[in-house]
């Protein structure tokens, strides 16, 4: 074929006339009835009022060559490719390989080299723009800058009684910590061998642990249970609302507390053996965002406590017994001080929600575990986050210290426990604890020499401590175990569970 029949033919002008035709029609009718063309006229007049014809002036004007699809694809091409001799692309391959990342684009294709991936990248910018790439760097600095923020910690300034109760804690802490320090020389003094016989014979004494007692506590699932500072009494919280003391060891009924609308989601004791029976002996929170106060008289809250926008996971009590720490799904914890009766230190520092805090044997520290999977300890001396607890890959549901002091444990929905050294802090062991999401940490209060864990795969785990060996599983319950908890004199260990029931460990 030659060149010329490959042409495309050419298009013909047309003419479109515009203006009015009525002189002209004017003109070919009166012509038309010169000539006798009646009934022809009468027709075009029939037209004329029907609006079938329209009138113009004979003007006209040339239409534009429309041009082909064909065409305007072809000059797109041509355009691109001019773009992309012009892009600046890297020669590193590394940094095409980045750069193709940071577009979506795959790094490499089956038989590409580098020169040709590198020409891909030509052609993807050249659609994208040439700012695609600084644009992409841009979103991810944006990114990593909020990860960074979520670990940044806030302090908000507190109120008037917040320095006079930094200073009562620092003068109550300060002693404690010299005491334990020098109950932890006095035990450096003891020999080796007498350690390691008193060790093996609690081991031992764990490994003997049964269910002493088993107890249906409510209709709904329990939440949480809590000891009693004298060990004679144990505090239960239900998904129902209600709390209810037992006493110890027989589990029978003592009183039934009502106050609570919706999910309990703690209940805890009041440190101190010689509590009045008129003062505020426990607190406890629910899903709705109230705190509760409670004495040993009255079925009825004495007192409530408002300030948290969302649902309180948790409370815990100060050593003193003066303060009391709240975490809420809000994203923040709180400090009420009691004897003054107000709430002296609101703490955000966690980008999603806080859901278990303790605090420390000494009383100077806290501990707040969140659903961001951070945990964070913080001086309450001074309000600074001390220690940050990374490391956990799911969200932390329980905190404990040590009696050591200088040991805390958490448990994580990633199914494992960490015990974090907080004197280098960092995690000083993971210890693989369950096959689901573990839900309480308990230590020894005594000593510290073992650690309770609970989780969803319903059971409660004992380990050594230190050395994290398992001791004993304590398997029994038809649920996820809620919660666990060991009594102050060390004797008994309670567990409750989503089967409503709530149980009693005791060695042989």
């Amino acid at each position: 074929m030659s060149d010329d029949e490959d042409l495309a033919p050419a298009l013909k002008r047309s003419r479109v006339y515009y203006g009015s035709l009525e002189e002209k029609e004017r003109e070919r009718l009166a012509s038309e009835a010169a000539s006798g063309g009646k009934k022809k006229s009468d027709g075009v007049k029939a037209g004329i009022k029907a609006g079938n014809i329209n009138f113009s002036s004979g003007e006209t004007m040339e239409i534009e060559e429309r041009v082909s699809e064909r065409q305007s694809d072809a000059m797109a091409a041509f355009e691109r490719r001019r773009r992309a001799r012009q892009l600046a692309v890297p020669t590193d391959d590394a940094e095409v390989k980045a750069g193709l990342r940071g577009l979506g684009e795959p790094i490499i294709l089956f038989g590409e080299g580098p020169a040709d991936r590198r020409e891909r990248l030509r052609g993807v910018l050249s659609l994208l723009g040439p700012d695609a790439l600084k644009k992409n760097r841009r979103e991810e600095e944006k990114q990593k800058r909020s990860q960074d923020e979520c670990q940044q910690t806030w302090y908000h300034e507190g109120s008037a009684f917040l320095k006079d109760a930094r200073l009562w804690l620092a003068k109550y802490s300060l002693p404690r910590a010299m005491s334990r320090l020098e109950a932890a020389r006095d035990q450096k003094d003891i020999a080796e061998a007498t350690k390691v016989m008193k060790q093996q014979e609690m081991h031992k004494s764990l490994r003997g642990l049964n269910n002493f007692c088993s107890q249906i506590g409510d209709d709904r699932p329990i939440s949480y249970c809590h000891f009693s500072p004298d060990s004679t009494k144990l505090a239960t919280g239900s998904w129902s609302g209600l709390c209810k003391l037992w006493s110890v060891p027989d589990c029978s009924l003592i009183r039934t507390l009502r106050g609570h609308n919706t999910h309990v989601g703690s209940i805890v004791f009041r440190p101190g053996d010689a509590l009045d029976q008129s003062d505020v002996s426990l607190a406890s929170c629910a899903a709705d965002g109230t705190v509760k106060l409670w004495n040993m008289q009255s079925d009825e809250p004495v007192a409530d406590i408002e300030g948290h926008s969302d649902r309180v996971s948790r409370v815990s009590w100060h050593p003193s017994g003066r303060f009391l720490g709240t975490a809420s799904y809000d994203n923040s914890w709180r400090l009420w001080d009691l004897e003054v009766q107000e709430e002296i230190l609101h703490q955000e520092g966690h980008s999603k929600g806080v859901h278990d805090i303790a605090f420390h044997p000494d009383g100077s520290l806290s501990a707040t575990g969140g659903l961001d999977s951070f945990g964070r300890v913080w001086d309450l001396r001074t309000g600074r986050c001390v220690v940050f607890l990374e490391g956990h890959l799911k969200e932390i549901y329980s905190v404990d210290f040590s009696p050591n002091g200088y040991h805390l444990a958490t448990g994580s929905g990633d199914h494992t426990c960490k015990v974090w050294e907080l004197r280098s802090r960092k995690c000083l062991y993971t210890i693989p604890a369950h096959q689901n999401l573990v839900s309480s940490v308990r230590y020894q209060p005594t000593d510290g020499h073992f650690l309770i864990t609970g989780a969803y795969d319903n059971t409660a785990k004992v380990w050594s401590h230190p050395g994290w060996t398992p001791l004993k599983t304590l398997a029994g319950h038809e649920g996820k175990v809620m919660g666990v908890d060991v009594s102050p004199d060390g004797k008994l260990i309670a567990t409750c569970s989503y089967d409503r029931t709530f149980k009693l460990w005791l060695s042989e």
